[in-house]
C-alpha cells in the first residue's frame, strides 16, 4: 500500500511517499517555513510525489499529524487529508505528535519507556507516556510545570521534547519538537483507518480570541 504522509503541526512542511509493503520511503520533501503551510504544502506534496515516481492516485491511504502543535498549521494539514482522501476514496488516519516523537526516541532507546513532553508555554507542558513497544500508557494531556515535573520524577524511562529542559534539569542537548514524516509514514501504516476522519488534537483553546464588545450581532 502506497500511503501520503503530511505534517504541518509544527515549523516544517512536510510530506512522505511510504510504501508499506516494502517498509520504504520512496519520496520525502520537507522544508523548515515555521508559518505559511497552506501555500508550501501542494509544493511540498509535488516533490515528494515526483521523488517517489507515483501518481497521486497511487496513494491508497493519506496520513497527517493532528497534534498537539501549532494550531493554524494542523488545521491546514487536517483539512488536506481530508480533502485528498475524499477525492482519492481512500481512508485517512491521524497521527499525534507525540506518538511520532515517542517513536523517535524508540530508535534512540530501544526498549525503553518514553514520557514525550512538548513545552506548551503558559506554565503548561503538553504530556503523554509510551510503553518500550509503543503504546500508550496514559492520555495526551495539558498540565502545569509542577505536574508535570512531579509525574517525570517517578517515570522509569526516558524524557524526549522540547519540555525536557524542564522535568531534569541536568539534562544536555537540544530538544526541539520535531516530528520525522518517515515516522508519520510507517505508524500510519499500522494505524486502524475505521476509527473515524483525522481531526485537530488541541489540548487547550487557541490563542487568539474575539475581543469582548466587539461581537457582531446575528440578524
Amino acid at each position: 500500500m502506497i500511503i501520503l504522509a503530511l505534517d504541518t503541526a509544527g515549523v516544517d512542511c512536510a510530506a512522505s511517499v511510504y510504501d508499506s509493503s516494502r517498509n520504504t520511503v520512496l519520496g520525502e520533501a520537507s522544508d523548515m517555513i515555521g508559518k505559511g503551510h497552506a501555500e508550501h504544502l501542494i509544493g511540498i506534496i509535488d516533490r515528494a510525489l515526483d521523488q517517489a515516481g507515483v501518481r497521486l492516485s497511487d496513494v491508497g491511504r493519506v496520513a497527517v499529524t493532528i497534534g498537539p502543535g501549532s494550531f493554524t498549521g494542523i488545521r491546514v494539514g487536517v483539512a488536506a487529508a481530508r480533502g485528498f482522501a475524499l477525492s482519492l476514496g481512500v481512508p485517512a488516519v491521524g497521527i499525534t505528535t507525540l506518538a511520532v516523537m515517542a517513536e523517535a526516541e524508540h530508535e534512540r532507546s530501544p526498549g525503553r519507556r518514553v514520557l514525550a513532553a512538548m513545552d506548551a508555554k503558559r506554565n503548561e507542558i503538553y504530556l503523554q507516556a509510551f510503553d518500550a513497544d509503543g503504546t500508550p500508557l496514559d492520555e495526551a494531556r495539558a498540565v502545569t510545570v509542577e505536574d508535570a515535573q512531579a509525574f517525570a520524577a517517578s517515570f522509569d524511562g526516558v524524557i524526549t521534547g522540547s519540555a525536557t529542559p524542564l522535568l531534569r534539569p541536568d539534562a544536555t542537548g537540544e530538544h526541539a519538537n520535531h516530528f520525522p514524516i518517515s515516522i508519520v509514514a510507517r505508524l500510519a501504516a499500522a494505524a486502524d483507518p475505521s476509527s473515524g476522519k483525522p481531526k485537530p488534537l488541541y489540548l487547550r483553546g487557541p490563542d487568539a480570541k474575539p475581543q469582548a464588545g466587539f461581537a457582531i450581532a446575528r440578524v
